[in-house]
């Protein structure tokens, strides 16, 4: 199974942006546990980051025909983005939202989620670990 996990815009900056709400843990962390669970789930994963909204666009349609799943931490795009919600809906694979924070529990604007609309499940609050229960859905629905 081949995963593509796309991270958005700030997600570069986790462990120095704002680590009351993102924690401590750096975006480095997040790249070795994706590598860990890649290898001890025996799931052949990618990741992607990009600070821009057509760069994720780009990187989605590019997936088409490669990736089984993907699983995506739109960031600030997530509220905005219908670009990523048309990208994700052209592509038709099988996606996962992630958000480290608990989005409903932050500012209102924080709750409106165009490319959850193309995703099978949202995963959020759960910090770094929500990659994690991420992948575990999508072996556990997928896997051939």
């Amino acid at each position: 199974m081949k995963i593509l996990v796309i991270n958005g815009p700030n997600l570069n900056m986790l462990g120095i942006r704002e680590p009351g709400i993102y924690g401590t843990q750096t975006f480095a962390d997040l790249l070795v546990l994706l590598k860990d669970w890649s290898e001890a789930y025996g799931v052949e994963l990618e990741q992607y980051q990009s600070n821009h909204e057509g760069d994720l666009v780009d990187k989605i349609q590019s997936a088409y025909g490669i990736f089984d799943g993907i699983i995506i931490n739109p960031a600030a795009y997530t509220h905005t983005s219908i670009a990523i919600l048309d990208a994700l809906k052209a592509v038709g694979i099988p996606a996962v939202e992630v958000h480290i924070s608990d989005v409903d529990a932050r500012e209102a604007f924080r709750k409106i989620s165009y490319a959850g609309l193309a995703c099978e499940k949202t995963i959020k609050g759960q910090g770094l670990d929500g990659y994690r229960q991420a992948l575990l859905y999508l072996m556990e629905k997928y896997s051939k």
